[in-house]
């Protein structure tokens, strides 16, 4: 168990500097939890001592951040300002989302640079990740002020289906926090440990985690064999989710009691229903007097109001119990995760489709929190009943362009791995890469350990951006490393291994996790500026190659201001100023654009020019 010591003096906590936290980064609410006196335990939010905290931030005129709670009560003051739901942002590109951001109350604009959506709030711009840094920050204090010690060092939950890029935003918000993210897992799995699945080494189960939260709904299917969790499959909506079914109160409230449905009616209206919704968990009818109106609704409204909402999760459960190759038979239980799947009706759909045992014994809205407690209570080795696999202590990548280091085995990765990235060139004909290996937390390569360095020879000459590199890295049992650089087209290969370079001290590792942590805001900055140089950089080379191939198609006015454009662009490489280097990409591509659609025209209408119908 965490040794916390207690002063009889006072009857307060010691500080303890070695405790691990878990924390629930939910996209509605979030939640803290430790291991105290043998037992996981949410860490009360606040004086009202809450169990979980809203992830909503916002923000006045002046930019103050007000987080949580503080957030929703201050909503009012300057509504365009909330911003919630960025958890659905984290890792993803504007494109990814393109069909989402419509459905949100606040604006999100797409970073020009680097594709990345960025919220535009009370004059600045701010990404996803660093607003998750603001909630894990404020959970962070938050537990400190109640267990009396300095926290440092979390395991962090995300959902199963959050592919790496994800997996890294989170990271880099714990960091952005002050927090050493000693591991990231997997929503599902946290629930199965929550319930005491996979302590039994000789044990195979195979669970289905239903997770209906406020706004998504994912279910995964698990197998927990020899004390490892292995996701067979998942499926789910991120737009679906608990805040639906109060959507489907206000309006059946709207349309019984001819309410006015107007932004300021539906906001407050919202709330009620979702009174009304956690009231009748445990009663019949639910009654309130809004603005002289008195309002009811009974547990059968509920569940009809529901009921389209919850049969789009269970066919979500069909699909994936599909994807997962196993019969409903082979389940051996059903865990249900986030408040909304408290309600009667999903317990009762899923035995009547599935017909498995359904485990809600603990807190669905907890459960999430507590095995990430439990996690966090295995690597702190003071459990000596779970499995704890051995994982790689800091993260190993490469150089890439500007000396930015790309991470390919990010650290607490369970060994052994195999991960792989692709990359190309930066050169028209380049014949060699050269790879340099370097280990660390650091956004620099500078301020990482090198572990070696190879090349990549006779690759075929072709134009920047055209070759195909596959990098691959391989950390084997033994703490062996090996990594292989392929150009794909034409399959030349190149290998090298690194054996005793990886051993570190413990001593040695935690000063670099301090000092990556110490470092996060200046290095995230830094980063910045170098995505938008290399940008720059990337954007001269097509500009060159542009008017070089266009010669006989731009008229002199054309190429005069291409040239001036381009000019413009070799000047302001010099100043080596973020600001000024992404206002000068935003005036090129505006003023250039015409240019580069009648030249996009031309090719159309030249590659069309001839064919047919049917080969077109």
């Amino acid at each position: 168990m965490s040794k916390i010591s207690i002063d009889f003096k006072t009857g307060k906590l010691k500080s303890n500097t070695d405790l691990v936290v878990g924390i629930d980064l939910g996209t509605t609410n979030s939640l803290i939890a430790c291991t105290l006196e043998g037992r996981p335990t949410i860490i009360p939010i606040g004086d009202k001592a809450k169990k979980s905290m809203p992830s909503a931030v916002w923000f006045n005129k002046e930019g103050t951040a007000f987080i949580g709670d503080e957030a929703l009560t201050r909503m009012h003051e300057a509504p365009m300002n909330m911003i919630y739901s960025f958890k659905r942002f984290m890792g993803k590109s504007y494109q990814d989302l393109i069909n989402t951001h419509s459905k949100l109350s606040y604006s999100v604009q797409q970073e020009p640079d680097t594709n990345e959506i960025v919220i535009p709030v009370a004059s600045q711009a701010i990404t996803a990740i660093a607003l998750s840094s603001f909630i894990l920050k404020e959970l962070k204090l938050n537990a400190e002020n109640y267990l009396k010690c300095t926290i440092s060092k979390v395991v962090i939950t995300v959902p199963a289906y959050f592919n790496d890029h994800q997996r890294q935003a989170t990271r880099e918000a714990g960091k952005l926090a002050g927090l050493d993210v000693l591991r990231i897992i997997n929503e599902p799995t946290a629930a199965a440990m929550a319930y005491g699945l996979g302590i039994d080494p000789n044990q195979t189960k195979h669970i289905m985690v239903y997770d209906l939260g406020g706004g998504t709904f994912d279910v995964s299917i698990l197998r927990i064999e020899n004390g490892v969790f292995d996701i067979l499959s998942t499926h789910g909506d991120n737009m679906l989710g608990g805040d639906d079914i109060d959507q489907e109160i206000v309006r059946y409230w709207e349309t019984l009691y001819k309410i006015d449905s107007s932004p300021e009616n539906k906001a407050a209206l919202r709330t009620v229903a979702e009174q009304a919704k956690i009231f009748l968990l445990d009663h019949n009818l639910f009654k309130q007097t809004w603005l002289g109106i008195e309002l009811s609704l009974t547990t059968e409204n509920l569940e009809q109001l529901s009921s389209n909402w919850i049969n789009k999760t269970i066919k979500s459960c069909q699909l994936a119990l599909k994807d997962s190759g196993l019969s409903s038979q082979e389940i051996d239980e059903i865990i249900l995760v986030g408040g909304s799947s408290r309600l009667s009706l999903v317990k009762r759909k899923l035995f009547e489709h599935f017909n498995r045992p359904i485990n809600d014994f603990l807190n669905p809205e907890e459960v999430v929190a507590l095995g990430a407690a439990i996690q966090a209570e295995i690597l702190q080795g003071n459990r000596n009943d779970w499995l704890l696999l051995d994982v790689n202590p800091l993260s190993l990548g490469i150089e890439t362009l500007g000396g930015l280091m790309d991470t390919i085995i990010p650290r607490n990765s369970k060994i052994p791995v195999q991960l792989a990235r692709n990359y190309t060139t930066s050169v028209d004909g380049q014949k060699n890469l050269k790879i340099t290996i370097y280990q660390g937390e650091r956004d620099l390569v500078q301020d990482n350990i090198k572990l070696g360095t190879f090349i990549l020879n006779n690759i075929p000459p072709m134009p920047a951006g055209l070759p195909k590199i596959e990098i691959k890295f391989n950390l084997n049992a033994d703490g062996i490393l090996s990594v292989s650089a392929k150009e794909i087209r034409s399959g030349i290969e190149q290998q090298i291994e690194i054996r005793s370079s990886l051993k570190l001290s413990d001593d040695e590792i935690q000063q670099r996790l301090k000092d990556s942590i110490t470092n996060a805001e200046s290095d995230a900055n830094n980063k910045a500026k170098l995505d938008s140089i290399n940008e720059l950089n990337y954007l001269i080379l097509n500009t060159k190659r542009f008017i070089n191939q266009n010669k006989t198609i731009l008229d002199s006015d054309e190429l005069e201001l291409m040239n001036f454009q381009l000019n413009n662009l070799i000047q302001v490489l010099a100043t080596d100023s973020k600001k000024e280097i992404d206002q000068c990409i935003n005036t090129f591509n505006t003023i250039t654009a015409p240019i580069a659609h009648k030249i996009m025209d031309i090719q159309i209408k030249n590659s069309l020019s001839g064919s047919s119908v049917n080969k077109i």
